[in-house]
């Protein structure tokens, strides 16, 4: 004989199922802050500042706002820290990128950690104050540094310490590899509070190309991260004599694709705060 579930029975367990199934699917899937935090952080290093300023209409076009890494602060001229104020007022990020732009690893291994702190951090942050501006995140000049040196630069206010990534190496003068910036998942905040991150360089000799970054941002905004890159000077043809920096052009096509792909622009300090 067989058994029957009534029909309201039936439907009331038919209506739990597909609730319980609901929770199920949602709980999978990104929260909407995850889905929305997607973005691209941009920085530039050393002391380019008229050639950055005049890249402020290009930042403008795209709602751009990245972070801009001073070193060798004690040399600023009136203009210069006008110029700077300026970008501050546009909503960009102004870090530190040491005093002299020496190598940290040598420094403290010389001086140990107070003497590293004398060299590199207290001179260059006592003239940006005077100047006017409190960075928050800090660039290792040439990448170079270890855990002592973090340690000293987590100690004295900064929250995030930037390193550096590239795609392409060379060794004793042959290329040994060259990876797929898509393929590099150390140069994609995840945003699990992370305090010491890595950044991909976009100067000319990096050989990255417009469709490599392309996918890299189309990865950032499938993956829910910000791919995060910097650079040194802008540079409007070929470098000659010595100088080393990205593209415009270059720097245009990252621009637009971001905003193509609705990324957020982030300022280097605001990544540890997310």
């Amino acid at each position: 004989m067989k058994h029957c579930v009534p029909r309201r029975k039936r439907a009331s367990a038919l209506k739990l199922l597909l609730i319980l199934v609901g929770f199920y699917t949602l709980s999978c899937q990104p929260k909407s802050s995850e889905q929305n935090r997607a973005g691209i952080a941009i920085s530039f290093d050393d002391h380019f500042i008229e050639e950055w300023y005049a890249l402020r209409p290009l930042f403008q076009k795209y709602g751009a706002k990245v972070t801009f890494y001073i070193t060798c602060s004690d040399s600023l001229t009136t203009d210069e820290i006008s110029k700077l104020k300026q970008l501050e007022k546009d909503g960009h990020e102004i870090g530190f990128h040491s005093t002299t732009h020496g190598k940290s690893t040598e420094i403290i291994a010389a001086g140990g950690p107070e003497g590293y702190y004398t060299a590199e951090i207290k001179p260059g942050m006592k003239y940006m104050n005077a100047a006017g501006f409190s960075p928050t995140s800090y660039a290792h000049p040439g990448g170079n540094h270890n855990e002592t040196v973090d340690s000293v630069l987590y100690a004295n206010g900064f929250k995030i310490i930037r390193d550096v990534a590239i795609s392409k190496r060379k060794l004793l003068g042959f290329q040994i590899y060259a990876l797929a910036p898509r393929l590099m998942p150390w140069i994609f905040y995840d945003f699990k509070k992370e305090k010491s991150v890595d950044a991909l360089l976009i100067d000319t000799d990096t050989g990255l190309t417009e469709t490599s970054m392309k996918e890299a941002i189309r990865r950032a905004k499938e993956t829910h991260t910000a791919l995060m890159l910097f650079g040194h000077e802008p540079l409007y043809k070929a470098p000659e004599n010595g100088e080393y920096g990205f593209s415009v052009n270059f720097l245009e096509t990252i621009l637009k694709e971001a905003k193509a792909q609705n990324l957020h622009f982030y300022k280097m300090s605001e990544l540890a705060d997310q």
